[in-house]
């Protein structure tokens, strides 16, 4: 009908002048926005399928092209914006729930962005970072709140299951099936040469992988994919996946089409079968059930790994870490509401959950004053995009950030947020062969480490600027942050100062 009529949101600019009819373009886009007219001996776009992801653009030999935004406008209203009108009209045309990929996009504040990192001078001197040794490795797991010794006065050796990262970073559950096994296995090998690990998200481990495993947390989530004694017992550590950031409260959906092959195989369910998972764990409705599933995992791998619980960071975020903490659990992640997924319910993505700083700040908090944040380490995500981002996240409070969208761009991600239509043009978020071999794992792991090793470097030259040499003296260290226009209420809730104080 004419009254669904949706302009597109982004046009198809192309230089005739220098277009000389490759067709390069027509091949490389998997929406089908470009076609070669014969009678014509003409290049022609459909703008209605561009989802700019600038691949026809990159690719172009002759710089042809660039998409922009359309300048197509409703009447000016300040209530009813343009994306407000389009949303309704596709759900009164399809009675169905909008569902957007990637994180949330909406104009919040973004707290990162308004801490400022203080800096040594006289008194406290400061650090040169290329002369002096700076340590950034860091270990996650329960810490003794004391020393204890033995009838020999030597210090007993008692400590719970760690890991040790070389730097404060890991990457975070992404599925095999959400992305291709040639973004999966750049992920594997990228944590095995920068001494991190990656997380395999809830779609289980392909085989191929499993030599990774020094380097690999799985993930245990509510539909169980792919989850087996041999699974469990080849990672660094396994992760119970409570929450997520994109979708508080929600679970997972990966659509039947792409589970083919390998994935079908590997998360143990039929071909072409939707891979489900329900919103809760039904074995867990409370901290008790929490606890057994906790314990049941540490005997399943003989109290060898530790064991992770994953949050979305919501506005009782430091009482439910509380409970956490006292569960038996090693390691707490939260996952703040910017986080990114391949699907997830518009509204659910836009509305639920609250920002990773604050969540942050007010879990830190609660543990200490509780006298128990040492039973646990912190990890934080959700829209960690640079070195500042993870120096300000340790001062707040995190022992390690996780990282995902960061990583995808290195890969090639441009952010087209088309990740649930399987169509990525970059081979990440596809399960398309002609698509996923887009991707190439010897370049994707080494643009992965070299994104790693340059953050190492701006982490360790920050440190050095505050006067600071070990990730574990930056860790809550508030005193090294200052607030620029955050109201008071703010300031109290992150535990830093205004800047000037």
């Amino acid at each position: 009908m004419a009254i669904d009529y949706i302009y597109p949101d982004y046009e198809i600019v192309r230089n005739y002048d220098r277009c000389i009819n490759c067709r390069v373009c027509e091949r490389q886009c998997a929406n089908e926005a470009h076609e070669y007219i014969e009678s014509s001996n003409k290049m022609v776009s459909d703008d209605s399928k561009c989802v700019n992801c600038h691949r026809c653009v990159s690719l172009c030999p002759t710089r042809a092209l660039k998409i922009v935004k359309s300048d197509h406008t409703f009447k000016t209203n300040a209530n009813w914006e343009g994306k407000s009108i389009k949303e309704i009209y596709k759900q009164a045309e399809s009675g169905g729930v909008l569902l957007s990929s990637m994180g949330n996009p909406e104009n919040y504040p973004v707290y990162f962005d308004k801490i400022l990192i203080n800096a040594s001078q006289v008194t406290n001197p400061s650090i040169d970072p290329l002369r002096e040794p700076m340590e950034t490795r860091v270990y996650l797991g329960a810490k003794p709140s004391k020393i204890e010794r033995d009838e020999n006065s030597r210090i007993k050796r008692n400590l719970p299951p760690h890991v040790m990262l070389s730097m404060p970073v890991m990457f975070s559950a992404m599925s095999y099936g959400s992305l291709s096994y040639n973004a999966h296995e750049s992920l594997a090998r990228a944590s095995a040469e920068l001494g991190i690990l990656y997380n395999t998200g809830e779609g289980g481990l392909h085989e191929n992988l499993y030599k990774y495993g020094k380097n690999t947390i799985v993930q245990v989530a509510s539909g169980r994919f792919g989850v087996h004694k041999k699974y469990l017992s080849s990672a660094a550590a396994i992760e119970i996946k409570m929450g997520q950031g994109a979708k508080p409260g929600i679970g997972g959906h990966l659509p039947g089409k792409k589970i083919v092959g390998d994935i079908s195989r590997t998360r143990m369910i039929p071909e072409g079968t939707d891979a489900i998972s329900p919103a809760p764990h039904h074995d867990i409705y409370s901290i008790e059930d929490l606890r057994q599933l906790v314990y049941s995992l540490k005997e399943a791998t003989r109290y060898t790994k530790p064991v992770i619980v994953k949050i979305a960071a919501v506005h009782n975020v430091s009482a439910i870490a509380s409970g956490i903490a006292r569960s038996g659990a090693d390691i707490i992640a939260i996952d703040g509401f910017r986080g990114g997924t391949g699907a997830a319910p518009t509204r659910i993505r836009d509305h639920v959950g609250i920002p990773i700083e604050l969540a942050l700040a007010s879990v830190d908090k609660r543990l200490r004053d509780e006298g128990i944040r040492d039973n646990v380490s912190i990890v934080v995500g959700g829209s960690i995009r640079s070195s500042a981002d993870i120096v300000k996240a340790i001062a707040l409070g995190a022992d390690c950030v996780y990282i995902g969208t960061a990583a995808l761009i290195a890969l090639g991600c441009h952010l087209c947020r088309s990740c649930h239509s399987g169509k990525c043009n970059w081979g990440i978020a596809t399960q398309r062969e002609d698509l996923v071999k887009r991707l190439n794992p010897n370049i994707g792991y080494k643009r992965l480490v070299n994104l790693m090793t340059a953050w190492q470097h701006e982490i360790m030259e920050m440190m050095g600027g505050m006067g600071i040499n070990s990730i574990e003296s930056l860790k809550g260290n508030r005193l090294m942050l200052r607030g620029v226009g955050l109201n008071e209420k703010e300031l109290e809730i992150l535990g830093i100062k205004h800047a000037g104080e």
